[in-house]
């Protein structure tokens, strides 16, 4: 069964970092493009971050760009996203999903989205 799960979502003070953790089971991340989504409260789902499966990144928000950093560990069959100086406005549920090969501004090709996990940004 193919199945994506973050993990590392938290409470974090204006100006801290978080790791979230993409992590893949059911089927191999070597040829797949893994995208980061985040959803704040009332808001649609937008991207972040995409790595394809050859490395290639896409930015989806000039807001993260500078602050979030997007890798991929194969032999860990995981995906990280790495958050800078982050900002009250980055708190949302962060949700990871897949696609063959190529990154997509597109959401609706992106499938077996996570369960999602909640950064909360405040002092």
């Amino acid at each position: 069964q193919v199945q994506l799960v973050e993990s590392g979502g938290g409470l974090v003070q204006p100006g801290g970092s978080l790791r979230l953790a993409c992590a893949a089971s059911g089927f191999t991340l070597d040829y797949s493009a893994i995208g980061w989504f985040r959803q704040a409260a009332g808001k649609e789902r937008e991207g972040v971050l995409c790595i394809s499966a050859s490395g290639g990144i896409s930015a989806y928000r000039n807001s993260v760009k500078g602050r979030f950093t997007i890798s991929r560990d194969n032999s860990k069959n995981t995906v990280y996203l790495q958050m800078e100086r982050l900002k009250p406005e980055d708190t949302a549920v962060y949700y990871c999903a897949m696609r063959d090969d190529y990154c997509s501004e597109y959401l609706d090709l992106f499938h077996s989205w996570g369960q999602g996990t909640q950064v909360t940004v405040s002092s």
